[in-house]
């Protein structure tokens, strides 16, 4: 059993002429279901197909209208429908404070002479 893939070959196009000759070269194989143009200068031909000879359509169309390289071939399989994870909710907790007031602890403030020793030659 074939698998139905997708064929991008570049070719190198001198106007709608060629380019309209490139489609109807790629129509015309055998198991080819559509063709297009592709890219950002539609200079590359998109072909999808069943059984499609990737090689021997580049070299028709080498032959025929002048420079083809495949691109790439990809095989086209049913879209599925990826699964994006949930979110989860989680239930709102109250915060617990010991006692219903929250604790706080009441730091000492020292004269700055406090933590020198007197006898110290450096400070």
């Amino acid at each position: 059993m074939t698998m139905k893939q997708k064929i991008v070959i570049k070719v190198t196009v001198n106007g709608p002429k060629s380019r309209s000759k490139c489609l109807q070269i790629a129509v015309g194989f055998s198991g080819v279901e559509s063709a297009g143009l592709g890219g950002k200068d539609k200079s590359q031909i998109e072909v999808v197909g069943d059984g499609v000879d990737a090689v021997e359509l580049t070299n028709c169309l080498r032959k025929k209208v002048g420079y083809a390289e495949i691109v790439s071939v990809a095989a086209v399989g049913e879209k599925k429908e990826e699964k994006k994870p949930e979110a989860v909710v989680q239930p709102f907790i109250w915060p617990m404070y010991g006692g219903g007031v929250p604790q706080t602890y009441i730091h000492p403030i020292h004269p700055p002479n406090y933590y020198q020793d007197p006898s110290c030659s450096i400070m």
